[in-house]
This record gives C-alpha cells, structure tokens and sequence, in this order.
C-alpha cells in the first residue's frame, strides 16, 4: 500500500521542488503538477507531487495519519476524525448510482 503524504513546498521550480514535513525534507518531482508557490501544501507519493491540497484537505488527511499512528499505539484517536463521528459514511457523488443525493453508503 503507498500512502500520500501531505508537504509543504520550500523552494522548487516545474521540474522539482523542495518540500517539508516536520523536520523532513525531500525533493520530490513536480512534472505532474508543475511549478507551485512556497507554501503550497501538496500531496507527494514516492517522491512525485501528484496534486496540490487546499488546508482543509491537508489538515484532514494529516488528522487521519495521526489518527493511524495513535490507534497503532493504543492511543485515543476518535478527535482526530470528527468529521466522520456520529454520521454514516457517505459515497462520492461519482459512485452513487442516484447522481449525488444523500444516501448512506451501506444502502447505496
């Protein structure tokens, strides 16, 4: 399984950049997605930028990895999914056989 990784981005041009993620850094490709401003949080699997993150996207999926990592140690972890405490899971409007209307996943 590769997982994708949110980063920011620290210096770059369209070929390449240098981005971060805590005290890491790496460079990573950026043919896929070209030349991005500092700052920008992108998505980065196997060292190749596949597409660029608004912060509510990054912050849900570093809230998930955290959420893996406390489960893996026995951790409370329920926080960090709020999104989804207390709903059914929802399917992507391209997989709903209805076109989008609000249908639990179990039914659809």
């Amino acid at each position: 399984m590769c997982l994708g990784i949110p980063m920011v981005v620290v210096e770059g041009d369209d070929m390449t950049a240098l981005v971060a993620r805590g005290d890491e850094q790496r460079r990573v490709s950026m043919l896929l997605i070209g030349e991005q401003p500092v700052g920008t949080r992108v998505l980065v699997h196997i060292d190749s930028a596949v597409r660029v993150l608004d912060e509510a996207e990054a912050t849900m999926i570093d809230n998930a990895l955290r959420g893996l990592a406390a489960a893996l140690d026995g951790e409370s972890f329920d926080h960090l999914f709020a999104d989804l405490v207390g709903r059914e899971p929802q399917l992507p409007d391209f997989l709903r056989e209805d076109g989008g209307e609000d249908v639990p996943a179990a039914t659809a």
